[in-house]
């Protein structure tokens, strides 16, 4: 084994196992198989590089990345799947992207609204998830609208309807089926944001040899079709893949 394998190892499973955070709130990253388990690109890419380190995957599930970035104070997890952020960053060292996703907005359908730009009024109320990529983006980019947090990004859909707030932001996936399947709503075109889904590793873990080896790790499985295989695996669009 080499050393840098090694140490890759002592810093990221020095028990023999990888410990992972998986977030189900992103539905476009992660699944729960037929048997409650992890599914998804999130858990392929975690499960090739446990299988690459020889060690087991650990996982840990959490229903919304404003709990996967709190956890990482708890020394939690080792490796995980987060869109890349400059509040997050300061404790997360993120890759490259290996997923681009659009932010959008679900509105009724009667609301007068076409593109993302005619929300940012100061009578507007958008629901999101707390802590959310795009709860954080909004947060530095609205000028006017007001943000409401629910939990997680399901909940946020939830709040929006309860509420009769005028839009729920979030991956424009989620809520295009929502749409689907509530024919008094529908999603804008357009996004306000491109959110770039990276792999992450606590600022702790993070060193030169770390960083570098998880880096590579992922163009390899970008070069080799793994990700776009991953996301057409589990019903999701493989355009979405990052160059």
């Amino acid at each position: 084994m080499s050393d840098e394998k090694s140490a890759v190892i002592e810093a990221l499973a020095p028990a023999g196992r990888l410990r992972v955070a998986i977030n189900y709130g992103n539905t476009v990253l992660a699944q729960r198989d037929e048997n409650g388990e992890p599914a998804g690109v999130s858990a392929v890419l975690a499960r090739k590089l446990a299988a690459e380190l020889g060690v087991e995957p650990e996982f840990t599930t959490f229903d919304g990345a404003g709990d996967v970035f709190a956890a990482v104070d708890d020394d939690a997890w080792r490796i995980g799947f987060l869109a890349r952020d400059p509040v997050r960053a300061e404790k997360i060292h993120f890759t490259a992207p290996y997923v681009i996703i659009e932010g959008t907005y679900l509105v009724p359908q009667a609301a007068p609204f076409q593109t993302v730009d005619e929300l940012d009024r100061g009578d507007i109320r958008i629901a999101v998830g707390k802590g959310a990529a795009y709860d954080l983006y909004l947060t530095r980019a609205l000028k006017h609208a007001s943000l409401v947090r629910a939990a997680t990004s399901a909940a946020a859909i939830e709040l929006f309807v309860e509420r009769q707030l005028d839009a729920a932001a979030g991956v424009r996936q989620p809520l295009a089926a929502y749409a689907e399947s509530n024919p008094g709503y529908r999603v804008l075109e357009g996004r306000f944001t491109a959110i770039e889904q990276c792999m992450a590793v606590p600022r702790a873990q993070a060193t030169v040899m770390v960083t570098r080896y998880v880096e590579n790790f992922l163009a390899r499985m970008k070069q080799d079709g793994t990700v776009r295989r991953a996301l057409a695996e589990s019903g999701q669009d493989e355009t979405q893949a990052a160059p």
